[in-house]
């Protein structure tokens, strides 16, 4: 196995009764990848996070991480894993120093006091490390959440909806971490939000009836807003383009332009450049992406669970 392929699941399936959840699921995941795991409610993705991360044995199939069976040898493979569930597993009444400096401990970590003040420090909670987790906001119990998979310093990091109930500003803090975690290990990341997974993920893989149906990288997706002003010309063309953050921008009719953009935030600086000019804006909207085009056509005609 390669030294950075950390994560590994061979044939995966499961069953719950008579339903085959998840059916012959097979991925790889190297060091520096940011996977994201896209599906309808009820397609199985949370079922294939419990398996890869030890919680649910799988009824077929085998997860090595780091080059070691889950399965065969779970305490050496989850000494490299690190697991945040849909409903992070926290204690309301500990402080967010003493829950850290317990889950250390739960994971035999040599030095736990120094491990829980990176922690701290690598998901930006110094500041509230002697407060209640109780009385943290959701961004923040979610900062927590992240931490206690990391405490140990894992190769693979496992999230399952990490951003939902998040306001906007949260949502940009907790994409921002991740991306950074997913630079020395691995990281899957779950969601059924398409814009979140293109925010955060190098790379996409898509479940549906339990099976992969569409995998494909992520680093060449792009942003494009559809435009339209009362008046604009060609002055328009070329003042957007010189916008901070735009890749490209052209007239695509007499009133209608398209912008691509590195972040969907430069939408902002759009309006702004529009209503400064006076061109009159009619209508500013992002347009589907292919991930998203891909994404309802293989899911057409089925309702989430």
């Amino acid at each position: 196995m390669s030294a950075d392929l950390l994560l590994e699941a061979r044939g995966l399936s499961c069953v719950y009764g008579r339903r085959l959840v998840v059916d012959g699921l097979s991925l790889q995941l190297q060091r520096g990848e940011c996977l994201g795991l896209l599906g309808l409610n009820g397609a199985g993705k949370s079922t294939v996070l419990k398996m890869l991360s030890g919680v649910l044995a799988p009824h077929a199939g085998e997860v090595f991480i780091d080059g070691v069976s889950l399965g065969r040898r779970p305490l050496r493979a989850k000494r490299q894993l690190g697991y945040l569930p849909d409903v992070p597993p926290l204690y309301p009444d500990m402080t967010v120093r003493e829950f850290l400096l317990l889950c250390a401990n739960l994971h035999a970590v040599t030095a736990p006091a120094q491990a829980v003040t990176e922690a701290l420090h690598r998901c930006e909670l110094q500041e509230v490390d002697r407060r209640l987790i109780r009385h943290l906001s959701k961004g923040y119990q979610q900062r927590v959440g992240i931490a206690q998979a990391i405490v140990h310093q894992p190769a693979v990091l496992v999230l399952d909806e990490p951003t939902v109930g998040l306001d906007p500003r949260q949502l940009f803090e907790v994409r921002q971490l991740v991306r950074a975690l997913a630079r020395d290990r691995a990281v899957i990341f779950s969601s059924h939000q398409l814009r979140e997974v293109e925010h955060t993920c190098t790379r996409v893989v898509m479940l549906h009836g339990g099976r992969i149906v569409h995998e494909a990288s992520l680093l060449q997706s792009a942003i494009v807003f559809q435009l339209r002003l009362r008046e604009g010309g060609p002055q328009a063309a070329q003042a957007l383009a010189a916008l901070p953050g735009v890749l490209k921008a052209e007239a695509v009719g007499a009133e209608d332009w398209q912008v691509t953009v590195e972040d969907a935030s430069v939408s902002e600086h759009i309006a702004a450049c529009v209503v400064a000019a006076g061109w009159g804006l009619r209508e500013l909207r992002r347009l589907e992406t292919p991930l998203e085009q891909t994404f309802l056509a293989l899911t057409a005609g089925d309702q989430a669970a």
